[in-house]
């Protein structure tokens, strides 16, 4: 372990000597007191308090991922290229030992940065909040510097309806066995959609059993969070609900209007579940159109379960875990490349893993060329058959690590439990990180350091 410290405050000394501390160190500070200067919100504390924590920790972020990719390969490949790892080599010290040093004087060193930027917007919040109205600086305990967990309604299992009318329909009409796939999917759309939709005048109920976390709930807000969609617009853009919460005996009504595509999120009185711990409520569509809900997003119930400084720590550390990741590569990818490519293929990884969308749209479209307009259905092809296997495997490693988003979480008061922050330690420090290391301490001691380097 000695060995490897040493290595890693080399790195240290590099990081120095390249003036990228304290070129990094300036701009991480002054994103964070620069850059609430140029935002535009809504005009409340809580749009503001939002977007700055959005875009501050996603430049932050992005600043320390692109100088970790820089500094990781150039401090190795500058090394080899320069022949500076020779000398290194043959002391009693293994390859492996080396390559380990560098990322732990990365990781360190991004730890350090990212613990100064952190903390230059933890204070800025604070410092902003405490000149606000007490209104406003409630609402911003209440809504975003707090850790809220979720509570969803149980999902319905659809699948034995769409099974007993896929087997009607086959009794019925003869459906290709290539086509049955694809009814499925239709009927699965079809019994989710009816499930989702809210028609005029009519109510939709949500039942959300609180459990052992009705004692703790006992008189403390919870907040009701709503996203929907509209069958057809209309010319205000806003849609007139009433909502009843609460058991037989105790229902407060509200009526609100609210727009379409967009999340709603508003108090309602807290004590209103029953002595059974469960929380009853109800939407009245009072529109003309149909409303829908979607299952996954769509209706929440949110409520207190932290500290906003904790929860804080925790995004960091998720920050953190991706920044290890990407030091592990451009490390790995600079045993065997030179600066400039190594650079390349990192930042073209990068690429890959922002253009997810892309491939899921792929996967989820099954073709790389696109549905056919008049048919909707995949125009099948050789390419297909060759690449939509390598893009499902190159998304389930992304997913790995675009599961998790401490930027969203922390800007809209999520909580960030230890069990997210360990689950990121496994899957993408140890899990990928783990692969990018292997390879690049292979390489290492398998390259051959003594070849004749051209002369300048």
């Amino acid at each position: 372990m000695q060995r490897c410290l040493a290595i890693a405050a080399l790195t240290w000394k590099a990081a120095f000597r390249f003036r990228l501390f304290w070129v990094l160190t300036s701009l991480l500070l002054g994103s964070v007191v620069l850059l609430p200067l140029l935002l535009k919100d809504d005009g409340t504390a809580r749009g503001f308090t939002q977007i700055l924590l959005t875009y501050t920790l996603s430049t932050i972020t992005a600043l320390l991922g692109l100088a970790t990719l820089w500094l990781a390969c150039g401090i190795l490949a500058r090394d080899i290229e320069e022949c500076q790892l020779q000398i290194v080599a043959v002391k009693p010290i293994p390859r492996w030992q080396i390559w380990l040093g560098k990322w732990l004087g990365l990781v360190v060193l991004d730890l350090t940065l990212l613990a100064v930027a952190g903390s230059s917007v933890y204070a800025l919040l604070h410092w902003r909040s405490s000149r606000l109205p007490e209104r406003e600086r409630a609402i911003l305990r209440n809504e975003i510097m707090v850790a809220r967990a979720s509570m969803k309604p149980p999902t319905p299992d659809l699948e034995p309806y769409v099974q007993r009318a896929f087997e009607e329909r086959v009794r019925e009409n003869a459906v290709p066995p290539a086509e049955q796939e694809e009814l499925k999917k239709q009927l699965r759309e079809m019994f989710k959609l009816g499930v989702q939709a809210i028609g005029p005048g009519v109510a939709k109920n949500w039942t959300l059993d609180l459990g052992f976390r009705k004692a703790v709930l006992r008189d403390e807000p919870l907040f009701v969070r709503l996203k929907f969609y509209v069958a057809q617009t209309n010319a205000s853009g806003t849609y007139v609900c009433t909502w009843q919460i609460g058991p037989p005996g105790q229902i407060r009504t509200m009526t609100m209007p609210m727009a379409a595509e967009s999340y709603h999120e508003f108090a309602i009185p807290p004590n209103l579940f029953d002595d059974q711990g469960r929380l009853f409520v109800r939407l009245i569509n009072r529109e003309n159109t149909t409303l829908v809900v979607p299952l996954e997003d769509g209706f929440e119930v949110l409520y207190r379960e932290g500290g906003f400084g904790l929860n804080f720590i925790r995004g960091l550390l998720i920050i953190a875990c991706w920044l290890a990741l990407l030091a592990a590569i451009g490390l790995a990818s600079a045993t065997f490349l030179s600066f400039p490519v190594a650079a390349f293929f990192s930042a073209s990884l990068l690429f890959v893993i922002l253009s997810s969308g892309t491939l899921s749209n792929v996967v989820t479209e099954g073709t790389v060329f696109g549905l056919d307009h008049e048919s909707g259905k995949a125009a099948a092809g050789w390419l297909d058959l060759v690449l939509l296997p390598i893009f499902k495997g190159m998304l389930s490693i992304i997913n790995l690590v675009k599961g998790f988003s401490p930027v969203d979480a922390l800007s809209t008061g999520r909580s960030i439990t230890w069990f997210q922050v360990f689950r990121a330690i496994g899957q993408i420090v140890l899990f990928l990180g783990g692969i990018a290391a292997a390879a690049g301490m292979i390489i290492l001691t398998r390259r051959e350091l003594a070849t004749a380097q051209p002369q300048v």
